[in-house]
């Protein structure tokens, strides 16, 4: 008998698809959103190095940090309301009245400091929630109702303060925040803590990455971050321990920093939230409850809000009529919002990182700085500031008008 032959057809070979290359504009508009503002931050900082020689100096240096946390933190909450594609024009005002608060119950109450502090915080989110509340039941702009929730909310902090409009702190225990620094070996356990729980981070995303059959390529994902995050992180502790130390004030941003990013990237909430900011009628279609989602993210500005303004009451030893910028005027609404927008949050929703609310902050505080040290008047910082966050949004749109993609 003939042999039979195996007339089967050979296997064919899969070919994966190559990789389509971005180009640098799709890079711009994507991964690479901070470049615009990191290029623009290294700019200022040799212009006012030049003009001042103690502009690098740790002390100055140490100073600027400290002077960029408030702005920080409340560019930070600002970021959870934007990205849901609305505004909080109140968190300036709660700053203020949840500070005045927390004193008015430690000097004329004898509340315990850290119980005065839990109260003042669990209030700006109460306060956050219920603006937002009214705007998405009653369908009111949430610009409207927290400009209306902010002029209250001014007009309150009048009427809590002393006839001598001012509470000192001196002496309560809440100055000790912002006179606290942490130095020596303590600083670079500190260091490393916060380096191990980066890269912690990063693998456990680029794990589900690969779990989900995503391309992952660990040494641009881990690796390379990795070891920038290190150099960048390890400079800034040698230069704070020339002076006094890591203040406080600034570790508690860097943790806040950090616990949001985890919110925002690594957890069912984070996506909602860009889900919502990108199109809340397809995330509502989907099931998401897009009320809630935005009533959270206004809790947690007002939330962040009542932070900052312990933390500034800590470091002005007192709250007054200009506590958190809004009873009798004051730019600290107006920088927060202008930090938030410079570091490359969108202001129509669904874009934006947390490194956003460090680089704006930073940037604010650098002109401040750079501005004060060579003498220049207030007004002239309150312009080029201006000018800075019209030229952040103005390049901002012209990537997108380039590359034709907007996204998170």
């Amino acid at each position: 008998m003939a042999n039979v032959m195996n007339t089967a057809a050979p296997p064919v070979a899969t070919v994966a698809p190559a990789v389509k290359r971005r180009s640098f504009g799709e890079l711009l508009a994507t991964d690479l959103r901070a470049l615009p503002v990191v290029v623009g931050l290294v700019a200022l900082w040799i212009f006012f190095a030049l003009q001042s020689d103690v502009f690098l100096s740790p002390r100055n240096l140490s100073n600027l940090m400290l002077q960029s946390v408030v702005v920080g933190i409340m560019s930070l909450g600002l970021l959870f309301v934007l990205l849901v594609k609305e505004i909080d024009l109140s968190v300036a005002a709660i700053n203020g009245v949840t500070a005045v608060l927390m004193a008015r119950f430690i000097v004329e109450m004898g509340m315990p400091p850290w119980a005065a502090v839990v109260i003042a915080i669990a209030l700006g989110g109460v306060i956050g929630s219920l603006s937002a509340r009214w705007t998405t039941y009653v369908g009111v702009p949430s610009f409207v109702v927290t400009l209306g929730l902010g002029l209250a909310l001014n007009g309150a902090q009048m009427l809590l303060l002393p006839p001598t409009a001012r509470y000192g702190l001196m002496g309560t225990g809440i100055e000790t925040i912002a006179q606290t620094n942490i130095e020596g070996v303590a600083s670079w356990a500190v260091w490393l803590i916060g380096l191990l729980a980066f890269g912690a981070l990063m693998l456990t995303s680029l794990t589900r990455r690969k779990k989900a059959g995503l391309h992952v390529n660990f040494m641009t994902g881990l690796v390379v971050p990795l070891a920038v995050g290190a150099l960048l992180s390890g400079g800034t502790v040698l230069i704070l321990n020339a002076h006094q130390g890591i203040p406080l004030m600034v570790l508690i941003f860097a943790v806040m920093l950090g616990v949001a990013g985890y919110v925002l990237k690594e957890t069912q909430f984070g996506l909602y939230l860009y889900a919502v900011g990108n199109n809340d009628e397809a995330a509502r279609r989907a099931g998401i409850k897009v009320g809630t989602i935005k009533m959270a993210a206004f809790a947690i500005a007002g939330s962040v809000a009542a932070i900052a303004g312990i933390l500034a009451a800590s470091r002005t030893l007192g709250v007054g009529v200009f506590s958190g910028g809004g009873v009798g005027g004051g730019t600290l609404l107006l920088e927060s919002i202008a930090a938030t927008v410079i570091g490359g949050v969108s202001l129509f929703g669904g874009r934006g990182a947390v490194h956003a609310a460090l680089l704006g902050a930073l940037v604010i505080g650098t002109v401040q700085n750079g501005l004060n040290l060579m003498g220049v008047e207030n007004e002239i910082r309150l312009i080029v500031t201006g000018l800075l966050l019209v030229l952040a949004v103005s390049i901002d749109k012209l990537i997108e008008k380039t590359t034709g993609q907007q996204s998170f």
